[in-house]
């Protein structure tokens, strides 16, 4: 136990006067020891490392899995050691609720057999996300933890070393200093005290004292000198693994752009696939759901708008087919002369021309007449 105590006492003693060594180096009145230039160019590119290192890893995880409860969840469960129950994806999901839809409303149904349709590959996009996530947090994240977690952790535990050592340097060094202006002063006193016999030999003693105290103090700046190399080196050849590490992570780099490059092909693929599918299942009923020109498939509230063909002018005097009663359902300000406006819950009469693009409609108000968007009207009879 007095060992212990001990110990503590020595351990309390030397942070203390590392403590001053450290603030009067802050305050100017204390001389630092520099690094030299290589080692100081490797601490600067380690802490880079560090940084975007670490920047790069948290915003991986949130492209992974941006909801914070289950990154959580899953850091409790690395953290315990447990396997993480395996998490149906956003994708699996919406495709059980479209299967679970499709038998309510009849798979025979035009709409139920499309959501079974949709439904399987819905599933199949989240389980091509599932594989995308595991293989990502495989072949890139888990690189970027150990990093982190593991050879960073080191260096930083051997450049605390180095820079306790340094402190342990720049001590003895001012406590010689001192100790040689003591000496100094000491050896300086007897030549005005030659009368006095008993402060001589006084002065004499005090200076071979001071003498014993520089020679201590230059061994002790011996012992610190060797541990500080010994400590600049080990610490030196810690940072210069960091271009192993770059090498490292850039392997995983490509391995992370590989996977995602995969799961975005088998998306795409999907998609393609199902368009194919719900086209020749439904080309009839939806003639023009599923054309490839973007500019056919205006939505409800800001309709898609063509320029006028040249024949457009005179599809007033071309003659009208299938006239019939239209409810306007939503306002409608006309782009130009050539299209109508329209208020909500107004009855206009409207009516087909030969070659009119079959998104749009002409229709007539009183005396006024212009084209009108199919998708803003609810036709009556």
């Amino acid at each position: 136990m007095d060992f212990n105590v001990k110990k503590l006492a020595s351990d309390a003693g030397v942070f203390f006067t590392r403590a001053v060594q450290f603030t009067e180096e802050k305050l100017g009145q204390a001389e630092k020891t520099e690094l030299d230039a290589h080692l100081e160019n490797l601490l600067a590119r380690a802490d880079c490392t560090k940084n975007w290192t670490e920047k790069i890893f948290r915003q991986t995880e949130v492209l992974l899995q941006p909801n914070p409860s289950a990154r959580i969840e899953e850091f409790f469960y690395e953290k315990l050691d447990k396997k993480l129950p395996c998490r149906t994806t956003n994708g699996e999901l919406l495709g059980q609720y479209m299967l679970d839809a499709a038998r309510d409303f009849g798979p025979g149904t035009p709409y139920g057999s499309t959501l079974v349709t949709v439904g399987e590959y819905q599933k199949r996009l989240g389980g091509a996300e599932r594989e995308f996530l595991q293989t990502s947090a495989v072949n890139f994240l888990t690189p970027l933890r150990n990093f982190l977690e593991g050879d960073w952790r080191t260096i930083s535990k051997e450049r605390r070393l180095l820079e306790n050592r340094r402190l342990d340097l720049d001590i003895c060094k001012a406590r010689l200093k001192k100790a040689k202006q003591a000496e100094a002063k000491a050896a300086a006193a007897p030549d005005f005290q030659e009368t006095r016999p008993r402060n001589y030999v006084l002065s004499a003693s005090a200076s071979a004292l001071w003498s014993e105290e520089v020679d201590k103090a230059e061994q002790e700046l011996r012992v610190a000198q060797t541990e500080f190399d010994r400590q600049a080196e080990v610490t030196r050849l810690l940072l210069e693994g960091i271009s192993s590490t770059h090498v490292n992570h850039l392997r995983c780099l490509h391995e992370f752009v590989e996977a995602q490059a995969t799961f975005y092909a088998q998306c795409h693929q999907a998609m393609q696939e199902l368009q194919t599918e719900l086209r020749s299942a439904n080309g009839d009923t939806f003639p023009n759901a599923f054309s490839a020109n973007p500019s056919s498939c205006p939505s409800p509230v800001s309709p898609s708008l063509r320029a006028p063909t040249p024949g457009a002018l005179q599809e007033e005097q071309r003659p009208a087919t299938g006239a019939r009663k239209a409810r306007v359902l939503y306002d409608y300000d006309g782009h130009d002369a050539y299209e109508l406006s329209l208020l909500a819950d107004e009855l206009i009469t409207v009516y087909t021309v030969p070659g009119m693009d079959p998104d749009w409609l002409m229709g007539e108000r009183g005396n006024q007449k212009g084209k009108v968007p199919v998708t803003y009207l609810e036709l009556l009879s």
